[in-house]
């Protein structure tokens, strides 16, 4: 079920004042706020998407899927004449996904799609990035991950079965990238990621496209499956 967009987009963005500020009496923030920050994205749908408080009406397929498919996984690391994409591993998730459970309705198959949505305005990071990072990646990640739920009739948070199956997907497929894209052996894949079973690996193999291929193969099946959602 897709919500309604009834906001305008030409929105205002909100910006928080950053923790210990203080108003004054006449209500204008001191000196290092005399400049507030821009905490919010302009998107090509025309949307601007508030980053510190992101609302599902700000939310637009088309702004995620031309994101992810220009965002390259592996800080780029890998072979072939175009990146591998946020967008083509969205969609490798997505089919594994469904390998690992077949039964499962086409809701968590949408929620296996979007797992890494939300990198469409934050962009894709290494474990070990996000880890020198800290929590703050992770709030942002959670707070636009239920923006992008909601407005796709998905719940705000996934049920904790749902949540294990898409990253064992997760996982599985970032052993397949790391050994046929990224230069690991199969040892090193697996001491990081565990060596997946081949029965759900079985004739999968990572295809490098131009984004513009990949952009519209990720919005052909994200519109197929929310036409089974409704």
């Amino acid at each position: 079920m897709q919500l309604g967009l009834s906001a305008d987009r030409g929105k205002a963005a909100c910006v928080a004042p950053p923790r210990g500020a203080h108003l004054g009496a006449s209500g204008i923030l001191g000196d290092h706020m005399a400049k507030a920050t821009r905490a919010w994205q302009r998107m090509l749908s025309g949307r601007r998407l508030d980053l510190l408080d992101p609302t599902p009406v700000d939310v637009e397929i088309e702004d995620i899927a031309r994101g992810l498919a220009f965002v390259a996984r592996w800080n780029g690391q890998t072979v072939g004449e175009h990146a591998y994409s946020v967008a083509e591993h969205s969609l490798l998730v997505e089919t594994l996904f469904r390998r690992i459970a077949p039964k499962s309705p086409a809701k968590w198959q949408m929620a296996a799609l979007l797992h890494d949505a939300p990198e469409y305005v934050i962009g894709d990071m290494i474990s070990p990035v996000k880890a020198a990072v800290g929590p703050g990646y992770q709030a942002l990640d959670v707070r636009l991950t239920a923006a992008i739920h909601i407005r796709f009739g998905l719940p705000a948070a996934l049920p904790a079965p749902i949540k294990k199956q898409i990253k064992k997907a997760d996982k599985i497929s970032a052993w397949m990238e790391a050994t046929q894209i990224a230069g690991f052996s199969e040892a090193e894949a697996t001491r990081f990621f565990g060596r997946p079973d081949k029965a759900l690996t079985q004739d999968l193999t990572i295809t490098l496209r131009a984004p513009s291929e990949t952009r519209a193969a990720f919005t052909q099946r994200h519109n197929e499956l929310l036409g089974s959602m409704d």
